[in-house]
């Protein structure tokens, strides 16, 4: 069964600001929880600006300290706008991950809709629903807050 996340905030920013933070793909590592262990395996010098077909090859512990390879493939990129990264091999049946940009008058709202399926059909719909779930939104609760402080605290 496919699930469905979505989130999104409000950034006090440029749209160029925003865009240029959240399409280069080193910062995924900044805005991850630290007890995931992600860790980006490509080579920094192949990740400058995301295009589409770009492949992205990381390392997550999302369950008990268990290393597990993730690769992602950027698609439909639409400068300034939005992109899409998709799982090429991870631990995910499907995941679907679209970031949208929309500019308005507080600055720049983020989106962020997740599609997402386990493998192991009913054993992995029991996991979602007791850990997978809960897991997903902590991250994304995570990245919230960190970017409240990074884009919307004024300092004095």
């Amino acid at each position: 069964m496919k699930y469905t996340l979505f989130r999104k905030q409000q950034l006090k920013c440029s749209l160029e600001t925003a865009w240029d933070f959240f399409s280069n793909p080193l910062n995924l590592a900044t805005i991850t929880p630290k007890d995931l262990g992600f860790t980006i395996l490509t080579k920094e010098d192949k990740l400058d600006k995301i295009y589409s077909g770009m492949i992205i090859n990381y390392k997550v512990s999302p369950l008990m300290g268990i290393p597990l390879h993730w690769q992602t493939r950027i698609d439909q990129v639409n400068m300034y706008h939005s992109f899409v990264d998709f799982q090429e091999k991870g631990p995910y049946k499907y995941w679907k991950h679209h970031h949208e940009f929309v500019i308005n008058d507080g600055g720049v709202l983020m989106k962020d809709s997740i599609e997402y399926e386990l493998p192991f059909g009913i054993i992995g719909d029991i996991t979602n629903k007791l850990i997978v779930r809960q897991k997903l939104i902590d991250i994304f609760d995570y990245r919230y807050n960190l970017l409240e402080e990074m884009f919307n605290t004024k300092v004095n």
